[in-house]
């Protein structure tokens, strides 16, 4: 594998961990509002 290779892999795997990082969060976030509105009633 070519340096340029590794950092194309490498900027893809940033990314898509970058990705993932965002969808967990927005998870996160989700379940503490659902959460929230529960205990609210």
């Amino acid at each position: 594998m070519t340096p340029e290779e590794q950092e194309e892999f490498k900027r893809r795997r940033k990314g898509r961990n970058l990705a993932l990082a965002v969808v967990l969060g927005f998870f996160v976030v989700l379940f503490y509002v659902l959460t929230f509105v529960k205990m609210g009633d």
